[in-house]
């Protein structure tokens, strides 16, 4: 997963070399004012919650005073919130550590620029155009997100792992925040982010439209198991990553609505 580090502040550990045989404390991610260290912490919150503060304070060098500080200002602005572990992410005995995750609220401060001006033009064009229209659009924006990258040429583990690295990236350029990782005998793409979640509310033909794309590129059938404007906290697609083939069935079901099937996790899976 990619994290673009941030400016660091006074809250930073002192990094620490250490001997041979030892691991070395990670750099610190930012510099800087209160005002920078709050962003690489809902930054971290947004691409990899939900993460414990330990976790967080590792990543970005903070103390955990510092950590507990900002967490504390997020909840308490309601841009995020912390759940006990589940019991399989749990190492050692005792109390489950918290895991803390963004909220809708945190999500929607993070930029839905010119959403009711995009809606209001995707109305129009409809009126114009009809649903047709609606769809050949949202499916022009998908490819020109992924232009340049070619379908996986041979389906192997290995060639559809690094193929959803491909698209993922893609995603990431274009404000999706997106990773990948690996889930059993698949890998999911996550979307950590959408910057038009306010527009797919009212047209879903935007996320269908992605998966369209993932699904040309990837050459096998892809499966959404959540979405951010379902109001999950991240949309996952998983990829299976031993050839299933598509028949015209399937593709008109995978592109037609998330899995029926929903998670308390939102779609995160136990690696």
């Amino acid at each position: 997963m990619k994290t673009v580090g941030l400016p660091h502040d006074e809250d930073r550990g002192a990094g620490r070399r250490t001997g041979a045989g030892s691991v070395a404390a990670p750099a610190p991610l930012v510099t800087g004012g209160e005002g920078h260290t709050r962003a690489a912490v809902v930054q971290l919150l947004l691409e990899e919650g939900p993460i414990t503060a330990t976790a967080i304070g590792t990543k970005l060098g903070l103390t955990p005073a510092g950590v507990r500080r900002h967490l504390d200002a997020l909840i308490e602005s309601g841009q995020a919130r912390a759940s006990r572990s589940a019991p399989w992410q749990q190492k050692g005995r005792g109390r489950p550590a918290k895991q803390y995750q963004l909220t809708a609220v945190g999500r929607g401060r993070l930029g839905h620029a010119y959403d009711d001006l995009a809606g209001a033009a995707i109305r129009q064009l409809g009126e114009v155009g009809g649903e047709q229209a609606i769809a050949d659009f949202a499916r022009k924006r998908a490819r020109t997100i992924v232009a340049g990258i070619e379908p996986v040429a041979e389906h192997t583990p290995e060639t559809t792992t690094a193929k959803a690295d491909e698209i993922a990236e893609a995603f990431t350029d274009a404000g999706f925040a997106a990773s990948t990782r690996k889930v059993g005998a698949g890998v999911q793409i996550c979307q950590h982010h959408c910057p038009v979640a306010h527009v797919a509310e009212e047209f879903p033909q935007l996320c269908e439209a992605e998966l369209e794309a993932f699904r040309d590129l990837l050459g096998t059938h892809v499966q959404r198991l959540a979405t951010i404007a379902n109001g999950d906290c991240a949309c996952t697609t998983h990829v299976p990553l031993f050839v299933l083939p598509i028949t015209d069935s399937a593709s008109h079901k995978t592109a037609a609505q998330p899995a029926a099937v929903r998670t308390n996790d939102s779609g995160r899976s136990a690696e």
